[in-house]
Formats: C-alpha cells, structure tokens, sequence
C-alpha cells in the first residue's frame, strides 16, 4: 500500500469515510507484475498513439479484509487546473462488482471482471488508457476499495452514467479498506 501523498490526502479522507480498522487498511495490499509504486507506467501499456496497446494494466492483490462485501477500483488523474478536494478528477477507470472471491484482474481485463462506468471523455464504458501530452508527466492513482456492501445505488451492468460523482458518492460509509498504486506517464 502506497503512503498517502500530501497533495493527496483530501481525496483520501473523503473515500476512506469510516474505513474501518487500520489493521484491515495495512495489510490489503494492491500490486502489480508490471509497475512499480510511483514509476513510469510501461511502454506496452501507453495509449496507441504513444505506441502501446491501450490495455489495463495486469492488478493482483492479497489480504482482503475477512468482511468485504464488494471490491471497486478507479483510476483517476487530476488534470492541470483542477483542485483535489475541491474538483473531480479525470476518471480513467471505474470498476465495481467485481467479485470478492477474485484476487488479479489480467492485463486487459478479458473476462470483463466487474462491471464498468464512463471514460474519462463518457463517451463509452471501460478504461481510457493514459494518454499525456508529448513532454509531460502526469500522475495517476488506481485505487481499489474493500466494501463492507454490495455498492447497490449502481447498476448490475456497464453504464456510461456512472462517473467519479456518482460511483465515489455509492461508495461513502462503505470502504473498509483501500490500497493503491501511482504511477507517472
């Protein structure tokens, strides 16, 4: 689990709502094969334009809390321009209703584990794969969430209403647990 950074932390504050016990929040732990915390995300995995594939990065984790009810990701990146806590970020990422049972999503996510919400431009459902402008370096933060409930106020199918908004405000009160990882392209 990656420490919350200080520009971070309002963000951090608001999803983790009433998380649960710190000992839950230690142990689970988001990782992937392929990027290390706070690297560079892989060349393969950069938007087509930048020579990658454009495919979700392959996501293991270990320690999920005995009572989580539902798992849920985001990947997000605050534009230039925007405030943290105070504006929404681009959204590159929802998941939810992915199993509790599972404990990778593959590079790709071929079986289309979980259901998701908008692109970052909501103009269709699934993943927007990281697409800087030539010369800068961006953040972004995929975190996954342990819930202690199915996240019921969202549809049991991909819908492009579904947004950061919407999928964050489903998710108040019901975080048992987060970890994250961050990345820079």
């Amino acid at each position: 689990m990656m420490p919350v950074a200080p520009r971070r932390w309002i963000t951090a504050l608001m999803l983790a709502g009433l998380a649960g016990s710190a000992a839950a929040q230690d142990m689970f732990m988001l990782s992937s094969p392929v990027m290390v915390n706070g690297g560079t995300l892989p060349a393969d995995l950069k938007c087509t334009r930048d020579g990658g594939d454009g495919l979700t990065p392959p996501l293991a984790w270990s320690a999920t809390p005995v009572d989580t009810q539902g798992l849920a990701l985001i990947m997000h990146h605050y534009p230039k321009g925007t405030v943290e806590g105070v504006d929404a970020p681009s959204q590159y990422w929802l998941l939810w209703n992915i199993p509790v049972d599972t404990v990778e999503l593959p590079r790709g996510n071929p079986a289309s584990i979980g259901d998701e919400g908008a692109d970052k431009d909501q103009r269709r459902t699934g993943y927007t794969p990281p697409c800087s402008p030539p010369g800068a370096q961006h953040e972004y933060v995929i975190t996954l969430y342990a819930l202690s409930s199915a996240l019921d106020d969202l549809p049991a199918h991909d819908d492009l209403q579904v947004d950061w908004s919407s999928m964050t405000r489903a998710m108040e009160g019901k975080i048992i647990a987060s970890s994250s990882i961050a990345f820079l392209n």
